[in-house]
């Protein structure tokens, strides 16, 4: 796939857009003025593989909080604001890597100017997002109801206000809960400007229904070669939303390292409890740093074959199983002894 070329924006010390990775995002849902739970969920999120992460700020002592934060972090933060020019330029004093507001939500071009000056000289860039949930009423009587159209028209409108104050470090997300909108929206916004685009189905839901659903939409657009970094919103613990987004860049060869898990769906020959088996090897490779494919198979006379492009596995038998490498068998082991021998197989490579 061709990734569409874009501007490239540097976001602490990473880069969106251009030449550089997908990234993965997510946001915190501690209470900001919380210092030490703040930095303990995002140091976790970081571990997890979070590449920018973004905190809400809502009031000025939030803002402030920002300054001991940053200290105990090697993360982008951003700054997550609404309304408020002077949270943001309090922000941005206090070391945050980029900001998320609407400057058509802060006031007078002057403020706007203000705050594109402060943001300028320590590099920071500002990313405009756009929902459906919260589109203008002059749009919504424009076009009847929200659309695709009315979502990159309000986007634009954000971005024209930023241009005019000479101000181009921009990144842009128009998220909509509906996976067709939102696949239509960037696909529009991605032919009008190339800013980098920023990922994601908003208010996407559970872990179950938000993962499936945050798939199709930012699998989609990546697949067609539009986006430059992600977010995947989920009603449950913020690291699951990492967990699916490398999962959705493994998926599309987007990025290397890290085991990648394979396993099969069962069937009347399975004479294991794969279901098991496979949820203790997932739980206990997530966190290995070796780029390899793991196989958990359910059956010995087709898993080693069915799995012969994965690394190493198991395949599954009558109260036993067979280990596996790149479809050869190396080793037979009883089922309960399974999981231990593919870890420390794994371990050993």
């Amino acid at each position: 796939m061709d990734k569409r070329i874009t501007r490239k924006v540097k976001v602490g010390n990473i880069y969106v857009g251009g030449d550089a990775p997908i990234t993965v995002q997510s946001m915190t849902n501690t209470d900001t003025r919380d210092v030490k739970s703040t930095i303990e969920q995002i140091n976790n999120l970081a571990k997890a593989g979070c590449d920018i992460i973004r905190c809400a700020v809502p009031d000025m002592e939030a803002a402030q909080s920002i300054k001991e934060i940053v200290k105990f972090i090697d993360i982008p933060l951003v700054a997550d604001i609404h309304f408020d020019y002077k949270l943001a330029l309090e922000s941005i004093n206090n070391g945050i890597s980029a900001l998320r507001i609407n400057p058509g939500n802060i006031g007078s071009i002057d403020r706007v100017e203000l705050l594109a000056k402060a943001a300028k000289e320590k590099n920071i860039p500002i990313r405009i997002g756009v929902n459906s949930g919260s589109l203008d009423k002059k749009l919504l009587n424009k076009y009847g109801k929200v659309t695709a159209e009315a979502l990159v028209e309000s986007a634009l409108e954000h971005v024209s206000i930023l241009e005019k104050v000479n101000f181009n470090d921009i990144v842009i997300s128009i998220k909509s809960s509906d996976v067709i909108m939102m696949i239509d929206s960037y696909r529009l916004m991605s032919k009008k400007v190339d800013y980098p685009l920023h990922l994601g189905v908003t208010e996407a839901g559970t872990i179950w229904r938000g993962t499936i659903k945050s798939s199709v939409g930012i699998g989609t657009l990546l697949a067609e070669g539009i986006g430059d970094t992600i977010r995947v919103s989920l009603t449950g613990d913020p690291i699951e939303e990492v967990k699916v987004g490398k999962e959705i860049l493994k998926s599309l060869g987007m990025i290397k390292g890290g085991v990648q898990f394979i396993s099969c769906p069962t069937c009347g020959r399975t004479q294991i409890d794969l279901i098991k088996i496979a949820k203790e090897v997932e739980d206990k490779i997530t966190n290995l740093n070796k780029d390899i494919k793991v196989a958990v198979m359910g059956c010995v006379v087709n898993g080693p074959g069915e799995a012969r492009e994965a690394d190493i596995g198991i395949a599954g038998g009558n109260g036993e199983g067979l280990i596996f490498k790149k479809g050869e068998i190396v080793k037979k082991v009883r089922e309960e002894e399974l999981v231990e021998a593919l870890i420390k197989e794994i371990e050993n490579m």
